[in-house]
């Protein structure tokens, strides 16, 4: 009776197709460890592997230093943007206040429209001064 081999993780199945029973049939990981960790070939691979996980690593962390500095950025023309929001906001609520007022006068008659033949506006201008 031939001798049985316990499996491990890395072994897999494949099914004999001349009479459907399964066989155990030994993972890449266990042929790797046959071969050993000494070969030449192990050996590379590991370094190219070494070589791609410090670039990658690398290359995240450049992104988030990236990320961040353009946080940064943003912040400060928010920043500026809201100071500008805040100058224009009081600015439209003068002149607002000078439209009222200045229509008030218009509405009780003491000022006439005449158009301006400097820039096709119309300015207001007491009627006692006519």
């Amino acid at each position: 009776m031939p001798q049985k081999r316990v499996m491990s993780d890395d072994d897999s199945f494949s099914q004999d197709s001349e009479d459907g029973h399964f066989t155990a049939t030994k993972g890449k990981k266990s042929r790797m460890q046959e071969k050993g960790k000494d070969g030449e070939d192990y050996k590379k691979r590991r370094e190219r592997n070494n070589l791609a996980v410090k670039k990658s690593r690398e290359k995240s962390r450049q992104k988030a230093r990236e990320t961040v500095e353009q946080v940064h950025r943003l912040r400060a023309e928010n920043e500026m943007l809201e100071q500008k929001v805040q100058i224009l906001s009081k600015e439209l609520s003068v002149l607002k206040d000078l439209f009222l007022a200045h229509a008030g006068t218009v509405a009780e008659g003491d000022c006439q429209v005449a158009p301006s033949v400097n820039d096709h506006q119309y300015s207001a201008s007491l009627k006692e001064e006519n």
